[in-house]
């Protein structure tokens, strides 16, 4: 999946405030084979493409001397309202490998949870893979109604992917897993009734001791 974003080069003397001002975003290209390129992005458009790419879809930047493919590396906010301050972005280099994290979606319903026999309780959110830029997966399905009892697990060796798509991670590590509630301790026991005579009877023993080794 390739979404194409429209940009403009930016001249070193324009400040990323002013930038800013004018409602858009500073923003900045480099790469292994990639001299980095200050550039300049719609803010309303940018916006769009942050929302449906994520960080795993390949962004074919347009616009410049020649299309770019990228990465969002790294995007900054503004602490106060939260508007996008500045973006980095990675060029990929065409015909080369790429490592990057995917995001797991997880789908379909637990019969274990259905049963009320336990939650499932989701270990990982993403994982890394490896692969050529042409095959990268904008996110991995996990369908947990595999999930039918308690000792059921999902693994990274039970993700599907394309081919291609290297997981790097131990096959054997836990992806989702059924977390079984605790009794709970009923509160309106009864404690049963308190035997006074008996209380009174042991406390009057204790006293004799005591006066004993007091006279001793």
């Amino acid at each position: 999946m390739t979404i194409s974003l429209a940009v403009t080069a930016r001249d070193e003397s324009t400040k990323a405030e002013a930038v800013r001002l004018s409602g858009d975003v500073p923003a900045v290209v480099y790469g292994p084979k990639q001299a980095p390129i200050a550039i300049t992005l719609p803010g309303k458009e940018f916006e769009k493409v942050r929302k449906e790419a994520g960080e795993s879809t390949i962004i074919e930047l347009t616009g410049l001397e020649e299309k770019i493919e990228v990465l969002m590396k790294e995007v900054a906010f503004s602490p106060v309202k939260q508007l996008v301050t500045h973006v980095d972005f990675y060029a990929i280099e065409r015909g080369k490998d790429i490592t990057t994290n995917i995001a797991l979606e997880f789908i379909g319903e637990a019969p274990v949870e259905e049963a009320k026999e336990g939650t499932v309780t989701k270990v990982m959110h993403e994982v890394e893979v490896t692969c050529r830029p042409s095959v990268l997966p904008s996110h991995i399905d996990v369908d947990i109604s595999v999930l039918k009892s308690v000792e059921d697990k999902i693994h990274v060796s039970d993700l599907k992917v394309a081919e291609g798509v290297h997981i790097n991670a131990e096959p054997e590590d836990v992806v989702a897993v059924i977390s079984v509630a605790r009794e709970e301790v009923e509160e309106d026991e009864d404690p049963g009734e308190v035997d006074m005579d008996a209380i009174e009877v042991e406390e009057k023993g204790k006293s004799e001791e005591d006066a004993e080794e007091k006279s001793e």
